[in-house]
């Protein structure tokens, strides 16, 4: 497997905003906002070597790794060590930033997976990625003991879908290690989570929840310069929720951490194309245009070569000075 490169073009501070065409403002580094800090780059250090996202110079890609038999995308299933494997080094060779290895299918309805299991299928799966390699790691999981056997093995992120309301320990240990933390927003569990999307105001309503969890980790001891923030399309929420919250992603801005989006495939690019989840492919680089041009730092995609491609126009043309 080949490293990546942490050596982004430098590029513009600004961004345009397609849904009512002006150019919205991106913070420099130590800037910050009037809701707090901005950590337009996040640095930290591990056993492998210091890390750094600088947010300021690139749209990071993040490709998925399902180590399970039952996600949502067929095409996306990796059950063994070895399709996993595979999966990963064509990631990395396509330019991701980022590998998201998960054990537990997230999907609507779905059950949770023993912890035990969990661990069993990605744990391996993580430390073959670091021994071969110094590419950038996030451990999909809501849970603690997941999380820390990750790190153990060469994880460098937390991605929490609860926004570590699920496990009361998960915030300690993030705190303690030190590492990034993607919180994401989801009313109740996979299982029962599409039950309660009934919002007054879909942007307003996500914004104000996860400012209630960035909080709740702040005072777990969680530096705000290591929260990503994540608005959870898909997780309780409706398509025109879904539709909404795109369309105004550019309001996540006001909490001050980089946002990541992750639209891939999902039920509500069907619902508009009448496409099933295999062919989805353009509908998703479609929203994550729109995604990107609203504010996005961070693409979770299935697709790692179209994603790149995507953003490196988009960074080209918006980030490069002229």
């Amino acid at each position: 497997m080949t490293s990546l490169s942490t050596d982004p073009n430098p590029g513009s501070p600004f961004l345009m905003h397609p849904a009512d065409g002006f150019l919205c403002d991106r913070p420099d580094e130590g800037s910050g906002t009037p809701d707090g800090p901005d950590n337009r780059v996040i640095q930290w250090g591990s056993r492998w070597g210091s890390r750094v996202l600088d947010f300021r110079r690139k749209t990071y890609v993040m490709g998925i790794l399902n180590c399970t038999p039952d996600s949502f995308h067929a095409g996306s299933r990796l059950p063994t060590l070895g399709e996993a494997l595979l999966a990963a080094d064509s990631m990395i060779q396509a330019g991701a930033d980022i590998l998201d290895v998960g054990g537990e299918s997230t999907r609507p309805g779905s059950d949770p997976v023993p912890v035990e299991e969990e661990i069993r299928r990605v744990v391996p799966v993580i430390e073959a990625i670091r021994a071969a390699g110094d590419t950038m790691i996030s451990v999909d999981t809501r849970n603690r003991e997941t999380a820390e056997r990750a790190l153990d093995a060469g994880a460098d992120i937390v991605n929490d879908i609860s926004a570590l309301s699920r496990d009361l320990f998960m915030a300690r240990l993030v705190a303690e290690r030190g590492v990034p933390v993607v919180l994401m927003h989801m009313r109740g569990t996979p299982k029962t989570m599409q039950d309660e999307a009934i919002y007054d105001d879909a942007v307003a309503d996500v914004l104000r929840e996860l400012g209630a969890s960035i909080s709740a980790a702040v005072a777990a001891g969680i530096s705000p310069l290591r929260i990503i923030v994540d608005p959870g399309i898909g997780f309780s929420k409706k398509t025109e929720d879904n539709l909404r919250l795109i369309r105004g992603l550019a309001a996540f801005r006001s909490l001050g951490m980089p946002i990541l989006i992750g639209l891939s495939r999902k039920r509500f690019i069907g619902d508009i194309t009448g496409r099933p989840v295999e062919e989805r492919l353009a509908g998703t680089v479609a929203a994550n245009t729109l995604a990107v041009l609203a504010g996005a730092d961070i693409v979770r995609v299935h697709d790692v070569a179209e994603a790149v491609a995507m953003v490196r126009i988009i960074d080209a043309v918006l980030r490069t000075a002229p």
